[in-house]
């Protein structure tokens, strides 16, 4: 039994992702094995689309009657005051997890072309550029020393004329099971407790308005 036990945290696993254009490839691998997570399906055409929204108008109207009385309810969305919280909060304890591994997670290859498309918002794509390509440069030294990464290529680009991000690329990632199970055991109950302050934080109900601000409206 502990034996099976040893070659079970002893048996490498892996996430090899492809994404180029709109086709995401993902497969893992358990050992010899490999499983194909995600097919990379395209996404419909506009034929197709306008095909799913004929067949399910009918059924939309229906609803539509049925909801109007009732107020939706308001979907948590990921601000980036929550990615650079998370960051904050999550990075030391994953820092500390990563560095005890002595270098037990290989990324190779690692090659990732992302641009920023910033028709629509120039400003915006131009502060996202900035973010991304500052976060890449301060990360990746850190990672480096602490995974095996043989030769990365991350390109970080923005492109004016177009009105959507896209990104192309290749990543392999592996490890020893057991390596990824300390790993979780070291930032396991930091993450659940920052998503647990997230979900309670994203929750609250909006402050009442005071009588200048509904008169205002």
């Amino acid at each position: 039994m502990a034996a099976l036990l040893l070659l079970l945290l002893w048996t490498r696993v892996g996430i090899h992702a492809v994404m180029r254009g709109r086709v995401l490839t993902v497969d893992a691998k358990i050992g010899w094995f490999r499983i194909r997570i995600l097919p990379g399906k395209q996404k419909d055409s506009p034929k197709d689309s306008q095909r799913k929204k004929e067949k399910t108008s009918k059924k939309e109207k229906k609803l539509t009657a049925q909801t109007t009385k009732e107020k939706p309810k308001k979907k948590s969305k990921i601000t980036f005051a929550d990615i650079k919280d998370a960051v904050k909060t999550l990075w030391p304890p994953l820092k500390r997890a990563l560095d005890r591994t002595r270098r037990g997670i290989r990324i190779h290859p690692l090659t990732v072309s992302l641009t920023v498309g910033a028709a629509n918002d120039p400003a915006g794509g131009a502060e996202l550029y900035g973010y991304l390509h500052a976060g890449v440069w301060t990360a990746m030294p850190l990672l480096e020393r602490l995974l095996v990464i043989p030769d990365p290529s991350i390109h970080i680009g923005i492109d004016f004329d177009a009105p959507d991000t896209s990104v192309e690329g290749e990543v392999w990632l592996s490890a020893r099971i057991g390596t990824l199970l300390r790993v979780a055991l070291t930032i396991g109950i930091p993450a659940l407790r920052f998503i647990l302050q997230w979900r309670k934080r994203t929750k609250q109900p909006p402050a009442p308005q005071t009588a200048e601000q509904q008169a205002a409206g």
